[in-house]
């Protein structure tokens, strides 16, 4: 595992403090985070993620997923059999886990089923309307109006200004 020195970048980025902080918790979280249970995240359209984790041998009562402000964890824990079994080979993990991902801002759980052995969790951002990039209108405002004065028997040209 590769180790990164981000001390020069904190000396020259003033504001960024959050996205420093979560360089540091990835980098250490990666160390820390085990492989199990096998995941795939996939962008399903736009603004639009599916998380797909391999938990078989789980029932769907032995999951857990919850949301705390930008952290989604999903946890497992398997049930003690009644039966003691003996095997020749086993192959099918069916230990207690916790896998957490960091979401991005504005990202939201939209919802979570389980399927053959498979749990998938949507997930959408929904970006604020005060967030989206906008289109300012360009308007075009005139700075003399011409005004025609007739006086008398001969016209008279005036130029006139509009305060708008």
């Amino acid at each position: 595992m590769r180790n990164f020195d981000f001390t020069p970048l904190y000396r020259s980025a003033i504001g960024f403090d959050r996205m420093a902080n979560l360089l540091d918790n990835l980098s250490r979280a990666e160390q820390n985070q085990p492989s199990y249970p096998p995941y795939n995240i996939e962008l399903t359209g736009e603004d639009k993620y599916r998380i797909t984790m391999a938990v078989a041998g789980f029932d769907q009562s032995e999951l857990t997923i919850e949301v705390n402000q930008n952290n989604l964890t999903v946890s497992a824990n398997k049930a003690g059999e009644e039966q003691q079994r003996t095997y020749l080979h086993q192959g099918i993990a069916a230990r207690s886990f916790e896998r957490r991902f960091q979401l991005a801002d504005h990202v939201q759980v939209q919802s979570a089923h389980y399927e053959n052995g498979l749990l998938h969790i949507d997930l959408q951002r929904i970006i604020p309307e005060s967030m989206k990039p906008r289109t300012i209108p360009i308007g075009v405002q005139t700075a003399e109006k011409l005004t025609v004065v007739q006086a008398g028997s001969s016209a008279s040209v005036a130029a006139s200004v509009d305060a708008a």
